[in-house]
């Protein structure tokens, strides 16, 4: 407070800006290039509060060093990046991590990441991204956990807990930023930066409960969404901003606009200039403008026209020296980042076996007709397809990781099995619109010469992520014509599948024999792949996101409501004019959310309760009990489920309540056991309260598409 009460207004002000690195491009006299386009003057450079978008702690250094010498008050700066799925060593996109059930592991990937970013000179990064999502059109499901709102939220908060570490003043430890707040993937159409139209209650429910996981697990910032949110720009938005955010969870932390959000309320038609779309912002609480000057230019003016008042600016930059202190930087503004320290932190051995790992527990077996695990004795391998030999398997907002020092699926087979000879044929493109077939008689020769052929087919790692939005989810070009000549010519094959979303690959599942989900794995991937193929790793990875049978299907996810009209499971292919289903496909996807298969047979022998009535004030115990039938050890992710069976509000025909992923020897029986609490069962009512209902509850174990046992339980 005192640092604050000795600076300038406009000192103040430059505390809640942020721009690119490439503001400090030239010299202190250079006006030109990026200060210009940014509106900024040279004396802007020593007061702005937060830079993005720098390569390496090298330049970090040098920033920081020149800012520091510039500015009076020495202030440092704090630096901040999409750290998202790793910085240097990548493992599996969120999608896939999610789908590993295991916050352990979530643990172990994120700790690994913010040790290398820190090393390079992150402070902050713009993770956990939680948002709900029900649509594989938009780019950006793959960096959620998908369509599970409590494990979105376990997953968010276990990131946060990883990146804090024990000191977040310490050295490899970040301050995190959720994001986005709010229901960004619920984006109209599946296209990103569409506007959203959802209900309270859908809110409440589905969108906003992994937001409060990461606020209650303490998250240091917060970012609001892009999207007009039922007709109000998220970061104009007092409702959210206000209301839901800061009086009812009671955040204190710091909010940060997305890239230029501010300046793009003018775009949405809210504000008339970039002084109106400042105070709205500002209004609303939003406190660090990202890549846009409305703050530098206008906030001063507004506090001499009494819109605001300087004791508004100074609580803002409170919080925001506040968390820098929290980050230690006044003690080191560099956090003991250097190029030396980066050498010997990123991508080592360690890093790497991590990553690998991660990658064979992420992968989901969506599809065994008995052809996989491969025996190591085969000595003729065709491996064909876009991804036989393809290093861009990382997938994207990969932050610094590099697709060179990616193994591919060649590579990885080529370590494991030195003496087999391995034929190679891309075979065609994975481009929508290249479709090149020339190639596909040298695949077809390959194939029937080998005794084995490994498939590797998918979208390119730029089909999805930020603005990459589709409405075709098939596999992109000639790949399903490839596939079915290759497995024609030699049943004996197994699909490799590289992908950033669920892909509506009907075609392909009705004649592959084997389908192996690898995601974008990540920089192990060809080894994890391999690991997988050959059985020296047992898939135990789950979809968290629907994979529909049709485009026309999305939004599609498990935890639907039932309609008055519903069409039976049974019926699912059959046409009924008067019930809620398509004329041309069944309401059922291709594969649900929790499918994933295993080497090992899990058969699930009973669920039982503690009672068959649940209290307030008295819980319930569920317990199940799962064997594995076979020679193979494994891992299985038992899945608690809860239908509430009659309410005032609709709902869903089966919710997720819990999960925990077991690890069971061959031949071994576990009990998996769930506490059942009352507040399980609640929902936001019609009087926007969350309540639970006396009443039936429908409790069962299983996946979505399949619920092995199901038992009644009554809350009184």
């Amino acid at each position: 407070k005192k640092l604050i009460d000795g600076m300038t207004v406009e000192e103040k002000i430059g505390q809640l800006a942020q721009f690119n690195a490439n503001v400090f491009s030239g010299s202190d006299a250079d006006i030109t290039g990026p200060l210009v386009k940014n509106g900024l003057t040279g004396d802007d450079l020593y007061r702005i509060g937060s830079l993005l978008n720098f390569k390496d702690s090298k330049e970090m250094n040098e920033l920081q060093k020149r800012h520091l010498e510039g500015d009076r008050n020495k202030i440092p700066m704090v630096f901040m990046m999409d750290v998202i799925h790793g910085y240097r060593t990548i493992f599996p996109i969120p999608l896939a991590l999610g789908g590993s059930f295991d916050t352990e592991l979530v643990e172990e990937c994120t700790r690994m990441s913010a040790v290398e970013a820190s090393s390079a000179g992150v402070q902050v990064t713009f993770t956990p991204m939680v948002d709900y999502v029900r649509d594989a059109r938009w780019g950006r499901v793959m960096e959620t956990c998908g369509e599970e709102p409590i494990l979105n939220g376990i997953m968010g908060a276990a990131q946060i807990k990883a990146f804090h570490g024990e000191d977040m003043s310490k050295a490899g430890c970040l301050a995190t930023c959720v994001k986005h707040f709010a229901a960004y993937g619920g984006a109209e159409a599946g296209r990103d930066y569409n506007q959203v139209e959802l209900s309270e209650h859908i809110l409440r429910e589905f969108y906003l409960p992994a937001y409060k996981a990461c606020i209650d697990a303490g998250v240091d910032m917060l970012m609001p969404s892009f999207n007009v949110l039922n007709g109000v720009p998220a970061v104009a938005n007092s409702w959210l901003m206000k209301k839901v955010l800061r009086e009812e969870w009671g955040f204190e932390g710091v909010v940060i606009s997305d890239y230029d959000a501010v300046g793009e309320l003018i775009t949405h038609g809210i504000a008339a200039d970039k002084k109106e779309a400042a105070k709205y912002a500002f209004k609303n609480g939003c406190d660090i403008e990202m890549c846009s000057n409305g703050y530098i230019k206008h906030l001063k003016e507004m506090i001499e026209e009494g819109i605001f008042t300087e004791e508004q600016l100074d609580a803002v930059v409170l919080k925001i020296l506040e968390l820098k202190k929290r980050l230690g930087l006044f003690e080191d503004p560099y956090k003991g980042a250097s190029p030396e320290t980066e050498e010997k932190t990123c991508l080592t051995a360690e890093n790497r076996a991590l990553v690998r790992k991660a990658a064979s527990e992420c992968a989901v077996l969506l599809k065994n007709d008995g052809v996989l695990p491969f025996s190591k004795e085969h000595k003729k391998i065709a491996l064909i397809g876009p991804f036989a030999d393809n290093h861009n398997i990382i997938g994207f907002w990969s932050c610094c990781g590099k697709n060179e020092e990616s193994v591919t699926v060649k590579q990885g087979i080529q370590s494991k099995l030195p003496d087999v000879e391995i034929k190679v044929v891309k075979g065609c493109s994975d481009k929508w619109n290249e479709i090149d077939k020339s190639e596909f008689d040298e695949a077809v020769k390959a194939a029937r010469e080998a005794d084995i052929v490994i498939l590797c087919l998918g979208e390119p790692q730029n089909y999805s992520g930020e603005g990459n939005c589709r409405t075709d989810l098939d596999l992109p070009g000639v790949q399903n014509e490839l596939a079915e000549k290759v497995i024609g010519a030699n049943s004996n094959t197994a699909v490799l599948l590289f992908t950033g979303r669920p892909l509506a690959i009907s075609k392909l599942d009705s004649i592959a024999p084997a389908i192996l989900n690898m995601w974008f794995p990540g920089t192990e991937g060809g080894n994890a792949a391999a690991d997988l193929l050959f059985g020296d790793a047992n898939p135990s990875g789950k979809i968290t996101m629907t994979f529909p049978k049709s485009v026309g299907q999305c939004p599609i996810y498990y935890n639907h409501t039932n309609t008055g009209r519903p069409i039976s499971k049974q019926r699912d292919e059959m046409h009924n004019p008067y019930a809620s289903n398509y004329i041309d496909c069944g309401n059922l996807p291709l594969y649900s959310f929790g499918h994933g298969l295993s080497y090992s047979n899990f058969v699930y022998k009973g669920l039982e309760l503690s009672s068959d009535k649940i209290t307030k004030d008295a819980p319930v115990t569920a317990k199940i009990t799962v064997k594995n039938d076979s020679n193979i050890a494994g891992k299985e992710t038992v899945m608690l489920y809860m239908r509430d069976v009659y309410a005032s509000n609709s709902r869903p025909v089966q919710q997720m309540i819990a999960f925990e992923k077991v690890e069971i020897a061959a031949g071994e029986t576990k009990v998996v056991e769930f506490e059942i609490d009352e507040s399980m069962l609640r929902f936001w009512n019609n009087e926007h309260k969350f309540v639970s209902e006396p009443g039936l509850f429908k409790i069962s174990t299983g996946y979505a598409d399949h619920l092995i046992y199901t038992t009644d339980l009554i809350l009184e």
